[in-house]
């Protein structure tokens, strides 16, 4: 086992993987605006508030996760924990540089994704398995959660920042 990722990942799989699931957030992220519809809405940012652009990170982070966990028992789990990481990670990040900072540079957006993406491809191979127990359970309800609240938020923003178009 060479640091834990050939056992469960091979590390042939994590960048091209990686590089798919970036490249399916690019496209996400101009989804909605070439085809806009209720399905567009719930997979693309509608607006561009900092809570719409976890979209590009959540959906295929989450494909790209399953894909590379697929018919490995508990693999899913790290990569679910990573989830709730980033997503929360991308907002607080995009809070300080956008509303804090007051910074509205592409190319810091653009670097915050792709090293969001980076470390969420890097952690999950961290941890050697099986990954048991009722404590791996919490990462999967959270994205459970976080999901739930993509779909609702898209459709009945509240007040508030995250929510605020900042285009």
């Amino acid at each position: 086992m060479e640091g834990g990722i050939s056992m469960f990942y091979p590390k042939k799989l994590i960048v091209p993987v990686f590089v798919c699931a970036v490249l399916a957030g690019v496209g996400l992220h101009f989804l909605y605006a070439r085809f806009p519809c209720t399905l567009s809405a719930l997979l693309s940012p509608v607006c561009e508030s900092l809570w719409e652009h976890i979209k590009i990170l959540y959906w295929p982070y989450l494909a790209a996760s399953a894909f590379l966990a697929w018919g490995r028992p508990t693999g899913m789990r790290p990569w679910l924990l990573s989830l709730v990481i980033l997503c929360p990670l991308m907002l607080v990040l995009g809070l300080l540089l956008h509303a804090a900072l007051a910074l509205h540079a592409l190319w810091l957006d653009i670097a915050l994704y792709l090293g969001l993406m980076a470390f969420g491809f890097w952690f999950p191979v961290r941890f050697s398995g099986p990954c048991r127990g009722w404590r791996w359970r919490i990462p999967a309800i959270l994205a459970f959660l976080l999901g739930a609240l993509i779909l609702l938020f898209t459709f009945f923003p509240p007040a508030g920042v995250l929510f605020a178009d900042l285009s």
